[in-house]
């Protein structure tokens, strides 16, 4: 039976691809997605969602605009990582439908208490959103089935301060809430945490677009590398192909641009397929708060793996996994789905004449 999930998105180039591969996966259900302020602001975070969605005719799925800013600090937005509306070079038509008229806080609430235990909750922005829902309705760490986040990092560097991850540094005060209001949860509840020392082992690269596009029935095959022009675009066939390829090259530039290879870090379609699959991650229990007072380590996440602390454990940090099994997973899925709506659009063209 499909999973039935409420997705949290700040929509920059990966989440974008996160969207398109629960869209494209038959064991997910999406119920709803809220847009949080990261990336990009909240509102375009919103404007790229519907785009998006549009995209690959999903146009019937409810998004929520949420809070401006984060819960104590000025919003800040990460433009050079994701492109100027935070789609990469891709650019994408507006979208005629309007937002839902609840906020993002409002609809976690109402569809955790409309579908309690079956929901599992997936944010892959900051915690904001969840954040300002909790404060609505306590019990909604066990009202959810399960909660998987991509955000933190551990024993590993962070990506924006020299120790922690973008998507707590955005909002920390809200992930301390979020952290701290699953404490009392049974083990088969505690959040699943996919943080950067496995997330940065998750590195698409220009093959992966070529399979993408193979898998798509699409043509011309383009393979990118750090030498092409700003200024080039994709000529493929496939829409949904076009988009990936326009919006990932950026991420491949701003990761080359920093001499981590001509790659990018996927993380979060890989929260999502952890969320539909969670034998695609080994984790380990950890009790995890976040630092908000240090100087230097201001938004850190620090986990407990040895219970010194004697709290019990509010986490399953993800430890371990197999990159080529999420890839190929992502590619047949999304491949396909970019195939049939090539097909359906062909179809529908056809049948105007």
């Amino acid at each position: 039976m499909a999973k039935r999930i409420l997705l949290d998105v700040d929509t920059g180039i990966d989440d974008s691809l996160a969207i398109l591969y629960l869209l494209a996966s038959p064991d997910a259900e999406l119920v709803g997605i809220a847009a949080t302020a990261g990336n990009v602001p909240a509102p375009q975070v919103a404007a790229n969602t519907l785009a998006i969605l549009d995209l690959a005719d999903a146009d019937d799925i409810e998004v929520a605009l949420g809070a401006a800013e984060p819960l104590a600090i000025p919003l800040r937005t990460t433009e050079d990582t994701h492109g100027p509306q935070g789609l990469g070079y891709a650019q994408l038509p507006a979208s005629p439908r309007p937002l839902s008229d609840r906020s993002a806080a409002q609809m976690w609430v109402d569809q955790v208490r409309a579908h309690p235990g079956e929901l599992t909750g997936l944010c892959t922005g900051p915690l904001t959103n969840l954040a300002l829902a909790l404060r609505l309705e306590p019990n909604l760490p066990l009202l959810l089935d399960r909660l998987v986040i991509m955000g933190g990092a551990f024993n590993h560097p962070g990506n924006t301060t020299p120790t922690n991850e973008w998507n707590i540094h955005v909002d920390p005060e809200a992930a301390k809430e979020v952290f701290d209001a699953f404490s009392a949860v049974p083990p088969g509840r505690r959040p699943v945490v996919c943080a950067l020392d496995i997330t940065e082992t998750i590195e698409m690269r220009p093959d992966h677009l070529v399979a993408l596009a193979e898998a798509a029935r699409s043509t011309p095959p383009e393979l990118v590398n750090e030498d092409f022009d700003t200024e080039w675009r994709s000529a493929a066939t496939n829409p949904v192909i076009a988009y990936l390829t326009d919006a990932i090259r950026f991420y491949f530039d701003f990761h080359h641009s920093y001499d981590l290879g001509y790659l990018a870090h996927v993380h979060d379609p890989f929260a999502a397929a952890v969320a539909l699959d969670p034998g695609l991650a080994v984790t380990k229990p950890a009790t995890v708060d976040v630092e908000l007072t240090g100087r230097l380590t201001r938004a850190t996440t620090v986990a407990d793996w040895a219970g010194m602390w004697g709290r019990e454990p509010n986490a399953d940090i993800v430890i371990g996994t197999e990159p080529g099994i999420f890839f190929d997973r992502m590619i047949t899925r999304v491949g396909a789905l970019a195939r049939r709506l090539d097909m359906e659009h062909r179809s529908d063209m056809e049948h105007r004449r």
